[in-house]
């Protein structure tokens, strides 16, 4: 798909007619919506998680781990790294908690640009990534395949010569192959100055048998978009030349968490934050 990029939100939803998509069939980016009590989700969506709890019944616990992982990240990257520029690649639909509400809570400057490539979280985000008057979020319709693509388009509203967090959540275990992903990472990583930020999260194959299990299962339901599991020397290896923040690579609710928090057993979620020296 071309990569085209959405103007900037200050305040003012756009008025643009929706794109049209199929909501008889199960789509993942309204799956994770409904597992995490959104409301932009279908019938076929519902039956489809509900099947796959047959297999993960802790499918539910893990993603709203994963959702709390994002926010413990965005406000570590803004509060204490002094980050103010996000690229967040594969953001999925718009919910509760999004990049750019925890950022511009913090610092209402703060700029972010969203990027997929799939007609339905564009539908979405057309009327729901609405940015604080004093800073920006924007959308770019585009591929993580295609990162120099994202980054000249980024361009246009994120200044590469400051700090930029690349965010990239539950979107590299969508791309086959462990050196694509390097390729996609070190592209990225190449265009933005020292002090930037690599976050990732990406399931695991070496946690949890249930989570491979629950792979099989997805990749039946859903050949089109199949899931690749990846042990943690593979996610260490994108790590490389990276100043890795503590706790380093543990399992996402291991990841500075809250004190008190709950322990849930095993998230076999990988999640991991690098500062390019």
């Amino acid at each position: 798909m071309t990569g085209q990029e959405m103007p900037a939100t200050d305040g003012t939803a756009s008025k643009t007619a929706p794109l049209p998509f199929d909501t008889s069939t199960a789509h993942q980016a309204r799956m994770y919506d409904y597992v995490l009590g959104g409301k932009d989700n279908y019938a076929a969506d519902r039956a489809a998680v509900e099947e796959w709890a047959k297999v993960d019944p802790g499918i539910v616990f893990t993603a709203r781990a994963n959702r709390a992982f994002l926010g413990r990240v965005v406000r570590y990257l803004t509060a204490e790294a002094g980050i103010r520029q996000f690229l967040d690649i594969g953001t999925g639909i718009p919910t509760a908690g999004n990049t750019h509400e925890i950022a511009q809570s913090i610092d209402p400057c703060s700029r972010i640009v969203y990027v997929d490539n799939d007609p339905v979280v564009l539908t979405h985000a057309r009327a729901l990534l609405i940015s604080a008057p004093e800073g920006v979020t924007s959308y770019i319709d585009a591929d993580a395949r295609e990162p120099g693509k994202i980054i000249a388009i980024a361009r246009e509203t994120l200044d590469f010569d400051q700090p930029v967090a690349l965010v990239l959540f539950d979107i590299l275990d969508f791309i086959d192959g462990n050196g694509e992903v390097a390729e996609i990472l070190a592209t990225l990583l190449e265009a933005v100055p020292s002090g930037s930020h690599l976050a990732v999260m990406q399931p695991a194959s070496d946690l949890d048998e249930t989570l491979i299990l629950a792979q099989q299962r997805w990749n039946q339901m859903a050949p089109a978009t199949p899931v690749f599991l990846r042990d943690r020397a593979a996610v260490t290896s994108w790590f490389g030349g990276l100043d890795l923040v503590e706790p380093g690579i543990v399992e996402v609710d291991r990841w500075r968490p809250a004190p008190g928090a709950p322990d849930g057993g095993v998230i076999p979620l990988y999640g991991a934050v690098g500062s390019k020296p």
